[in-house]
């Protein structure tokens, strides 16, 4: 009855590889793989996998992360984009645009960061500030008289 159920999260494949970068490695250019990553080393450049990648506390990327799901206790400066969930630890530091499916944030971690999320309407955001700074401010004194102003030709 139990034995029927299968893993769905990923291929057999994909469960097994596992890439680490050690304390101390530092590599340059971009990198690509089908497993789960382990960072505790410096990654300068492009990491892209669809499997789950881990930055340890000595973990750095300055580049873009593009992945499924990511736990960070380290540093990234650059681009993110995770289609599932971003979980930021407390010594986690985040620097530059992101792009995500979720967030958890613990008490802590700094996040200096544009961030879209995934499903969100950029689009009509950016229409309603245009129309929004072209209505005008009930509560600003020089636009109230205006617009509570009688016209000079009503009173002509």
């Amino acid at each position: 009855m139990f034995s029927d159920k299968k893993n769905k999260e990923l291929p057999e494949t994909q469960r097994t590889n596992q890439n680490r970068i050690n304390e101390g490695t530092t590599l340059k250019g971009d990198i690509s793989s089908n497993g789960y990553f382990r960072i505790d080393g410096t990654i300068e450049g492009n990491v892209k996998t669809p499997a789950k990648v881990v930055i340890g506390k000595t973990g750095k990327i300055i580049g873009t992360l593009t992945c499924k799901n990511a736990d960070v206790e380290g540093k990234i400066k650059g681009i993110i984009a995770i289609s599932e969930t971003l979980s930021l630890k407390s010594t986690a530091q985040i620097e530059g645009e992101v792009v995500i499916g979720k967030l958890a944030v613990e008490p802590g971690a700094s996040f200096n960061a544009t961030c879209l999320m995934k499903g969100s309407k950029k689009e009509s955001l950016s229409i309603k500030t245009e129309q929004e700074k072209n209505k005008p401010n009930p509560y600003d004194r020089q636009q109230r008289s205006i617009i509570n102003k009688p016209s000079q030709q009503a009173e002509s």
